[in-house]
C-alpha cells in the first residue's frame, strides 16, 4: 500500500499516516484555520492531496472498512482531540454557502464537518 500510495503520490502516504493538513494561518502567536478566501495555490494542493487519499482508500478498501480505519484517525491526546474539535468548530461557524453553490453543493462539505465532529464525540442538536 505504500509503495502504491506513494507512486501515485509521495505525499499521500504522509497523509495516511499523519492524517488530513489543513490550511491554517499564525496571528499573534495563536495558530487557527485559515479562512477559505485567503487560501494559496499551496493550500489546494494540500486540500487536493488530502481528498486524493481519502479517494484512494475509499476505492482501495470499500466504504465498510474505510469507517473502521477512519475512526483510528480520531485516536489521540485529548489535547489533540481537543485541537482538532476547536477547528473543526470554527470550520463549522464560518461555513456558509458561496454564491455559485446549489444546497447540494454545499451538503457533502457541512456533512464532513459534522461526521468529523460527531467522531471526536462532540455533536450538536438540531
Amino acid at each position: 500500500m505504500t509503495i502504491f500510495l506513494q507512486s501515485l503520490d509521495y505525499q499521500l502516504w504522509h497523509i495516511i499516516v499523519n492524517g488530513p493538513r489543513m490550511p491554517t494561518r499564525t496571528k499573534e502567536g495563536v495558530v487557527s484555520p485559515k479562512p477559505e478566501n485567503e487560501y494559496n495555490d499551496n493550500d489546494f494542493r494540500m486540500l487536493q492531496l488530502n481528498s486524493k487519499a481519502k479517494h484512494v482508500l475509499f476505492y482501495v478498501v470499500g466504504p465498510n472498512e474505510f469507517n473502521q480505519i477512519s475512526s483510528v484517525t480520531y485516536e489521540g491526546t485529548n489535547q489533540v482531540k481537543e485541537s482538532k474539535i476547536s477547528m473543526l468548530v470554527h470550520e463549522c461557524e464560518l461555513f456558509m454557502m458561496h454564491n455559485d453553490e446549489c444546497i447540494s453543493d454545499m451538503f457533502t462539505p457541512f456533512t464532513t464537518i459534522t461526521n468529523s465532529l460527531k467522531n471526536l464525540g462532540k455533536s450538536y442538536s438540531n
